[in-house]
């Protein structure tokens, strides 16, 4: 099949409508099978590639960046024919400013990302997450001297409170800075939250929206087991990454409700890969969500979420089923 395309937010920027994850590239995922995944995406039309400078996925401080290498060496000879998004605020070393959206580190974290990328620009610079010890307006004057210096061409967030991200548009509009054009938060049907207030941010300000977590971290494949132990080598079992991902989604409740999910896939003909990923896209503030794989042959159920058009009846099934990860709506 081959993917479609889709303006990314308010920009004039024209993007797939699937992004390929690569935080497992360097550790659950090493780099011949990296490669194939990144060549297989590619053939399939995917243009869009995202990262961040603390990948792989529970790698801890030695593995930091060895993801954006791999990149960096298959994008050799084709940098122009991908959009490239990375990340940084993550901890990336020992010293005290070596992580956070300070003035300091972020000057140095792109440096250091566009080195290991081989690249001279990166086209979407993400903050990881929120760092709320360092003041909006030094991070936000930061990141516009980035841009004005052509190593960044837009800039977006991840992990952000509304409010919050509200507050960073606000201030960047007031003072004629660079504002975000796009926000990364986690969502899918065992974590709803983001509903109530981020999406409709994104929506009247005109905001990308790039979905992680899509599948829930696996949980939404169907191949886990409240009875058993995490299968070895998957985010659910790998060092740093483990306690969050288990904290997450490795409880009673959430295995319940992907019971009832598997139910319905299997009445619908459809792999529950495949449905969880078609609820994310049938979301129309949804601009395009982000896939990862740790094997190749796990893309195929990805791409073939493209080709459902979720019927009413199958769409109210699935979100009254994940209707309490919302919090704070009545069940209806």
């Amino acid at each position: 099949m081959t993917i479609p395309y889709t303006k990314f937010g308010n920009t004039g920027l024209t993007v797939s409508k699937l992004v390929l994850g690569t935080m497992t590239f360097g550790l659950q995922t090493d780099e011949e099978t990296s490669i194939k995944i990144l060549d297989t995406s590619a053939e399939a039309g995917i243009n869009f590639l995202d990262t961040a400078d603390v990948y792989p996925l529970g790698g801890g401080l030695t593995n930091a960046g060895r993801t954006e290498e791999i990149i960096g060496r298959w994008l050799k000879g084709k940098r122009d024919r991908f959009i490239l998004a990375t990340k940084a605020v993550g901890k990336v070393g020992n010293a005290p400013w070596d992580q956070g959206s300070s003035r300091k580190h972020l000057f140095d974290a792109i440096d250091h990302s566009l080195r290991r990328l081989q690249t001279d620009y990166v086209d979407l610079y993400q903050l990881h997450s929120d760092d709320t010890n360092t003041p909006l307006d030094e991070t936000i004057e930061a990141l516009d001297a980035i841009v004005k210096s052509g190593k960044v061409r837009y800039i977006g967030v991840s992990n952000f409170l509304a409010y919050r991200l509200s507050r960073a548009l606000g201030k960047a509009d007031t003072r004629r800075l660079t504002r975000f054009i796009s926000v990364q938060p986690r969502y899918n049907l065992l974590f709803r939250q983001i509903e109530r207030e981020l999406l409709p941010l994104a929506q009247e300000e005109g905001l990308a929206v790039i979905p992680y977590n899509p599948l829930a971290g696996g949980l939404l494949t169907g191949k886990h087991a409240a009875s058993k132990e995490p299968t070895e080598g998957t985010r659910f079992t790998l060092a740093a990454a483990a306690k969050n991902y288990q904290d997450r989604y490795w409880h009673d409740r959430e295995f319940s409700t992907v019971q009832k999910l598997q139910d319905v896939a299997k009445e619908a003909g459809i792999p529950l890969t495949t449905l969880s990923l078609a609820w994310v896209l049938a979301n129309p503030i949804i601009t395009a969500p982000i896939i990862g794989a740790s094997r190749l042959e796990q893309l195929a159920d990805n791409f073939k979420a493209l080709e459902i058009k979720l019927d009413t009846d199958l769409k109210e099934k699935l979100d009254h089923i994940s209707a309490e990860y919302r919090l704070g709506d009545a069940l209806r």
